[in-house]
């Protein structure tokens, strides 16, 4: 050993260690949450994407046919909006009073009354299987993504008209919007994703997402412009919003298909079907850490949050063994226990704090 060698070593170690007991003391500084509620809901079906409306306290749960409506301040059934099949996902204009969801089945856009829950129109997608769904407010736009079109349909909220179409050329999964006419969106088959100027309604950009496959949930940090996407190989990946930069990944759980961002505790969310919540914090350049993993249940891959409260709210069922497996279904999909549907809330451990 050369002279200095040990004293060398020795103080890597230190700052390795030093290092360690940052990122330690980091995930204990974290809010840490918990599963707090279950509340049985009415109904069979499947299920897809969760919407909060924060000025109604109110909780639009896509659920096979119909959209549930739940009171939060309750946590009580508030009503339905039928005839939806194959639903996905809710928009909510809120300044134009309409809400707005992606019938998937049908290949339409159900527009109803926020406040009655009325059904006030059947607007055509320009695209099969319209999907995910979202309201740009800068631009009063509603945006639906069709998933075996390819494409998304552009509607003006205070028309309900079709206004146009964006070419995606790839299956566009969850989008977010920065509130200043700027759409961002998955293309899980691309493992990538595309900018879109609302106003124009172009694609200005496509961003290969380094480390990251098949992203399903998407998530917003728009102060500091930073994207996260939950993508298929148990990462969630953080991405720069404004240059498509990849600014690194978190370990979260398997089969993810939901995420949120909460700026009041500085943690982006990814819900995964094997039944874990996975937080994840970035420090100052946007390298993302592993926070928390909390615990839900199998299935509970989609949900939504109140920013005011911190309560995330997810949704899954019951399950029974799967059928025999045929030449046609090789491998088939477990049976859903009637009557087991439920919403589950998750909420920040008492006395925990950003």
């Amino acid at each position: 050993m050369k002279p200095g060698m040990f004293r060398t070593a020795g103080c890597a170690r230190l700052t390795a260690i030093a290092a360690l007991g940052a990122l330690s003391a980091a995930a204990q500084a974290a809010p840490q949450y918990h599963l707090a509620q279950e509340v049985k809901l009415p109904g069979d079906g499947g299920w897809d994407d969760l919407t909060f409306d924060d000025g109604a306290h109110r909780l639009f749960i896509s659920h096979g046919t119909q959209v549930l409506v739940v009171d939060t301040d309750k946590l009580t059934v508030a009503g339905t909006i039928e005839d939806t099949p194959g639903v996905h996902g809710i928009a909510l204009a809120t300044d134009v009073g309409h809400g707005y969801i992606s019938a998937g089945r049908s290949g339409n856009v159900v527009v109803f009354d926020l406040k009655t829950l009325a059904r006030l129109k059947d607007i055509k997608a320009t695209g099969e299987n319209p999907d995910a769904i979202l309201y740009d407010s800068a631009t009063h736009r509603v945006f639906s993504f069709n998933g075996r079109g390819r494409n998304a349909t552009v509607i003006d909220s205070r028309s309900d008209e079709v206004v146009g179409t964006i070419a995606l050329d790839a299956k566009p999964e969850f989008a977010v919007s920065d509130g200043k006419g700027t759409v961002y969106v998955n293309l899980e088959d691309k493992s990538s994703i595309a900018q879109i100027d609302a106003q124009h309604m172009k694609v200005t950009a496509v961003w290969p997402v380094s480390g990251c496959e098949e992203p399903s949930g998407l998530a917003i940090d728009i102060a500091n412009q930073r994207l996260f996407a939950g993508c298929g190989n148990k990462v969630m990946a953080v991405v720069d919003a404004r240059s498509g930069h990849t600014l690194g990944t978190a370990p979260i759980g398997q089969g993810v298909d939901g995420a949120k961002y909460d700026s009041g505790m500085q943690l982006a969310f990814a819900s995964c079907g094997e039944g874990v919540l996975t937080a994840v914090s970035s420090d100052a350049g946007g390298k993302p850490h592993l926070a928390q993993s909390i615990a839900t249940q199998r299935g509970a891959r989609t949900m939504t949050l109140d920013e005011h409260t911190h309560r995330i709210f997810l949704v899954t069922a019951s399950f029974g063994p799967p059928p025999p497996a045929t030449p046609d279904t090789p491998h088939p999909r477990p049976a859903m226990l009637p009557g087991s549907f439920r919403l589950l809330v998750v909420e920040p451990v008492k006395g925990s704090s950003p």
